[in-house]
């Protein structure tokens, strides 16, 4: 068994299901005490539980990452019992619309969540990393932080906001030991994905689903496996020459769609 991450603490937000879920719990494999923030405490608790029974170790936080001061609080908590060595802003929000059918209410709940909770946790965490000269910070970005995605106006706007703060940090605290990168995912086939077929297209939903695969290059969807594998991979020690990068994994979608 490969324990990359023996006796380092990991918190991931969004980790109870999804692509949080299945990196949690290969962080867990692999040897890391899994932080698990949530605002699905159940979806947290099953994540915990799947981790649990496969011997690994891992605790359950219900937080909104939007609310600064609730961060703050349950950071403090922990930090006050261990340090925290890799952070993982996976929690993130959707929105499909362009820049006329997308309200106020819209933009303020994707920025809440998608931009200000990843800039919620970093605050929270980074002192206590440059304290120590060591930490890591992998957060996710997307192919629309980059490039035009029709209908995602909001989600675009908050994801250019997550490869930039990327990018500020890696540059501010590359003297402190702190690592930080972002990945930008294609389509991932998720729960989120199914249940949006589900609702929108319950009449043809496979001839969708065949459709939004497609669009890759490589001709299908992203598995949660594949971008769980990368984020380890960036978090490790092997990745150590690793920072301020953003790191493609889209099946040719940026590069090849042409």
């Amino acid at each position: 068994m490969n324990l990359r991450f023996e006796n380092k603490t990991v918190l991931i937000t969004g980790g109870g299901s999804g692509i949080g879920q299945t990196t949690a719990i290969r962080f867990a494999s692999e040897g890391a005490h899994v932080l698990i923030f949530d605002l699905d405490i159940d979806g947290a608790n099953t994540t915990k539980a799947e981790i649990e029974a496969a011997g690994g170790s891992a605790s359950v936080y219900q937080c909104n990452v939007a609310e600064q001061q609730q961060v703050n609080e349950i950071i403090t908590s922990i930090l006050e019992k261990q340090a925290i060595d890799i952070l993982v802003n996976n929690a993130g929000i959707a929105h499909i619309g362009n820049l006329e059918n997308t309200s106020e209410e819209d933009l303020d709940r994707i920025y809440n969540v998608n931009v200000k909770g990843c800039y919620n946790l970093m605050k929270a965490i980074v002192p206590s990393m440059k304290a120590r000269q060591s930490g890591v910070i992998l957060n996710l970005a997307s192919i629309a932080s980059t490039v035009g995605i029709q209908d995602r106006f909001a989600y675009s706007m908050s994801k250019g906001a997550v490869l930039t703060m990327t990018y500020s940090v890696a540059r501010d605290y590359i003297d402190h030991g702190i690592r930080c990168n972002c990945i930008a995912p294609g389509r991932v086939h998720t729960p989120f994905v199914d249940n949006f077929l589900e609702k929108n297209y319950p009449d043809n939903r496979d001839e969708m689903f065949d459709k939004l695969s497609k669009s890759q290059p490589i001709g299908r969807m992203g598995k949660v496996e594949e971008i769980a594998g990368l984020i380890c991979y960036l978090c490790s020690d092997e990745a150590a020459f690793i920072t301020g990068t953003n790191v493609p994994i889209d099946g040719g979608f940026v590069t090849l769609n042409n």
